[in-house]
């Protein structure tokens, strides 16, 4: 029998591509979503792509009814978390909408699998806990600080994780800390589908390429970086969807070894607990660099214009991925080209985007 999973935000962008993975590796999924930032014509796309349908909840991650009702029909073995609001720049000017959904929505995802007896989870949790980094490349025992409303409701959420695993020490909780997704399925037919004016670099990157934005604006120039641009780490989507599957593997491995050593002896095994881990490429990128790859990949120009720097960026981020790869058996394998190729193929192949 698969194990069943349960993936809140599962018809994201990020959500989408690891249930393909996760189907891929042989789980069950259960997709449990509200549709705020996501369409459901993704989900339509990946149960083509996989060749069965989909269950799909319809349900807000802050519903402890609609949770609840998705455990009494369900018997999962544990939950990938990516259901949150991501946008940096939006954070700062709607704090409250970010740390209500965020923060509060894990809460009651948390409650729930208390009440079920479901003690297995993988949080999206992100780059932005590291703040202002103090070092490069970033590892796991970097001090967390944020510089942004976006950053602080994740870094809480992993304070509460951290919490709940010293109260009780039957919890397997996995934080997956991804630097900058970028990249789409190979086959074109799901990708990065942001409302209204994108958020990220890349997808911004590409409706400009495409003709749906008249131009990029940049951040800031002035930066001590290769070209005065930001530089971040970009991880391609389907790595980082490998990522979730690695560490989902691990914790039945664990949950295994838990509960063999209890049937050997009468002393209870170790849990998990909470733990940490950087999903990226350990590699860094200028903004300005992209826009040259992504050009030359897509054969188009891509207008630009600076403007000054945004509240809660900073100038460079980029990881150490040595403990996902010696935890999990994990590492990042495609390029900034191989990114920008299948970014190009899904945004020309739907200019539009899910529409």
């Amino acid at each position: 029998m698969k194990n069943k999973i349960l993936v809140t935000g599962g018809a994201g962008y990020i959500g989408t591509h690891t249930c393909i993975a996760l189907h891929e590796a042989g789980y069950d999924i259960v997709i449990y979503d509200n549709l705020s930032n996501s369409s459901c014509a993704a989900i339509k796309r990946v149960s083509t792509l996989i060749g069965q349908p989909l269950e799909f909840i319809e349900g807000d991650i802050r519903d402890a009814e609609t949770l609840r009702q998705a455990f009494v029909d369900h018997q999962f073995f544990g939950v990938i978390h990516f259901s949150g609001l991501k946008a940096v720049g939006e954070s700062v000017t709607k704090p409250l909408l970010y740390y209500n959904n965020n923060v509060s929505g894990t809460i009651t995802l948390l409650e729930v699998m208390r009440q079920y007896n479901v003690k297995n989870l993988i949080f999206s949790s992100s780059a932005t806990v590291y703040g202002d980094p103090k070092f490069l490349p970033i590892d796991e025992s970097s001090s967390r600080s944020c510089t942004n409303p976006y950053g602080q409701s994740k870094l809480i959420v992993e304070y509460i994780l951290e919490d709940l695993a010293l109260s009780d020490d039957s919890w397997n909780l996995i934080a997956l800390r991804y630097f900058n997704p970028v990249g789409a399925h190979p086959s074109g037919q799901i990708g990065e589908d942001p409302n209204d004016i994108p958020n990220n670099l890349m997808p911004y990157i590409s409706q400009v390429a495409v003709g749906k934005l008249e131009k990029l604006s940049i951040f800031g120039n002035d930066y001590p970086t290769v070209d005065g641009t930001g530089v971040r780490d970009f991880i391609h989507v389907t790595d980082l969807a490998q990522g979730h599957v690695a560490a989902l593997n691990y914790l039945q491995q664990q949950v295994d070894l838990q509960r063999s050593n209890s049937k050997r002896s009468s002393s209870k095994s170790s849990s998990v607990g909470f733990l940490p881990i950087n999903l990226g490429t350990g590699k860094g990128t200028s903004v300005l660099e992209l826009v040259s790859a992504f050009s030359s990949i897509s054969g188009q120009a891509i207008p630009y214009q600076f403007t000054s720097r945004r509240v809660g960026d900073i100038a460079s981020c980029y990881a150490s991925s040595d403990k996902a790869k010696n935890v999990l058996g994990w590492e990042a394998k495609l390029s900034i080209t191989e990114m920008c190729q299948d970014t190009w193929r899904w945004q020309s192949i739907n200019p539009t985007g899910y529409d």
